[in-house]
């Protein structure tokens, strides 16, 4: 009889195992997903049409908070952890469950999962989400394509709307964004791409996506989502690190296992952290992979219009993985708030409604707003935080500008990040010399 599986996951990485390792394969049935992380996930199914013959009614994704019933409901013999940016801890507790429900628990290695392109391939990843993999990945985009490499991008899964739909999505013009009925997290990961001339591609079955991208590119760049692993093997494995959040590098899965197999090591954020700090992540880079060359780089704040900010009560609106699961305190925002004068940053949870005030309970976010968008209700969620806030000022810290997709009646700012690499580092063009 075929082992009995079912995969925990937050529909990215669970889908991309399942296709590569276990769509195909008699000796298994996968049985059910589970979803966390984001919202509007759970409660629908993996559908036929990409799941395969061998499953002619789809695959049922339940709550994760079900995992124990499931185990034993469905007769789980084994159970797959298949996301990312959690604690080693968290990972273990999972499995916990897993093993007082009689189950086995596992995770699959890069060997298993990971896709080999036909031309060279570089991928940015990192070790926490929010390290600045967005602006890292479109420096090495420019760079590519300034010594004259025609570059495709392909991203990290996040397929939260209709799946079969989604299976390959491609984006060249800002109109493919309503056409694929983007969220704001998918547009803040497109749009920079778009607007920079690089094509990306995204959707569900990455052996698909690489298909039709590596025929359009000379070099694939793989644009990497929380801190998980590539799921192409890269000739270049660019992995960031951050020292505003030192020792997370070797606490969370699978960051750590990015920092032990990336050839460049990037120290982002230089500028806003201590000497103390950059030093103890340089002697954790030292004992953990000592063979990486290592870049410094700060990460390049600018705003709009700085001297808006100056003596007014801002609320400051960040990127929400950042946020949430990322757990960070401070963002661009804050960072060109406090530095352009603002006399106050407002706290927004007293106006938080619905779905908006149920993430501040969920994670301790501090005095910001993350920017939710996973659904049309949610931004409009968003909409009413931001306008019932008693706040002078918005502060639109996310990669993309908030304004183009929900009415910000208050006045407003955008920031800008770039990565800026110090002229005393490694440069990337160095780094890269390999797929060139």
């Amino acid at each position: 009889m075929p082992r009995r599986l079912l995969i925990m996951g937050a529909a990215g990485r669970d889908f991309h195992n399942f296709n590569v390792v276990y769509r195909e394969d008699p000796d298994v049935e996968v049985v059910a997903f589970t979803a966390t992380q984001i919202p509007y996930i759970d409660d629908r199914t993996y559908p036929a049409e990409l799941a395969g013959s061998r499953y002619p009614q789809g695959i049922r994704i339940h709550e994760e908070d079900e995992l124990p019933r499931l185990i034993r409901q469905l007769q789980v013999e084994e159970v797959v952890f298949a996301y990312s940016d959690v604690s080693h801890e968290y990972v273990m507790h999972k499995a916990s469950e897993a093993l007082a429900a009689g189950a086995n628990f596992v995770l699959l290695g890069p060997n298993a999962t990971m896709l080999k392109p036909s031309i060279p391939t570089v991928a940015v990843t990192a070790v926490r989400t929010g390290v600045g993999k967005s602006q890292t990945t479109r420096a090495v985009a420019a760079t590519l394509k300034e010594a004259g490499k025609k570059v495709v991008a392909v991203r990290h899964p996040m397929p939260y709307g209709d799946l079969v739909a989604q299976r390959v999505q491609r984006f060249a013009e800002l109109e493919d964004l309503d056409r694929h009925h983007t969220t704001i997290e998918e547009r803040e990961e497109y749009e920079p791409h778009i607007a920079s001339g690089t094509v990306i591609y995204a959707g569900v079955d990455y052996a698909a996506i690489l298909e039709e991208a590596q025929r359009e590119g000379e070099v694939l760049l793989w644009d990497g989502g929380n801190n998980d692993l590539p799921f192409y093997v890269p000739d270049v494995h660019i992995v960031l690190v951050d020292p505003l959040r030192v020792g997370h590098e070797t606490r969370y899965h699978p960051g750590e296992a990015n920092l032990r197999r990336g050839d460049v090591i990037v120290i982002n954020k230089i500028d806003s952290a201590t000497p103390e700090q950059v030093a103890q992540l340089e002697r954790t880079i030292a004992e953990t992979n000592p063979m990486a060359t290592i870049v410094k780089a700060n990460s390049k704040v600018s705003v709009d219009d700085p001297d808006a900010i100056s003596g007014k009560r801002v609320l400051v609106v960040e990127d929400g993985p950042t946020l949430t699961h990322g757990e960070m305190k401070i963002g661009a925002g804050v960072v060109a708030a406090q530095r352009s004068g603002a006399a106050e940053i407002v706290d927004p949870r007293p106006w938080a409604v619905g779905s908006i005030a149920e993430t501040f309970e969920k994670y301790d976010v501090g005095a910001l707003l993350p920017a939710m968008g996973y659904s049309e209700g949610q931004l409009d969620e968003m909409a009413k935080t931001i306008d019932d806030a008693d706040a002078d000022l918005v502060v639109i810290g996310t990669p993309i500008d908030l304004r183009s997709v929900i009415d910000i009646r208050k006045p407003a700012v955008r920031v800008r990040y770039d990565l800026d690499v110090l002229p005393d580092s490694p440069q990337l063009l160095d780094v890269l010399r390999p797929v060139l």
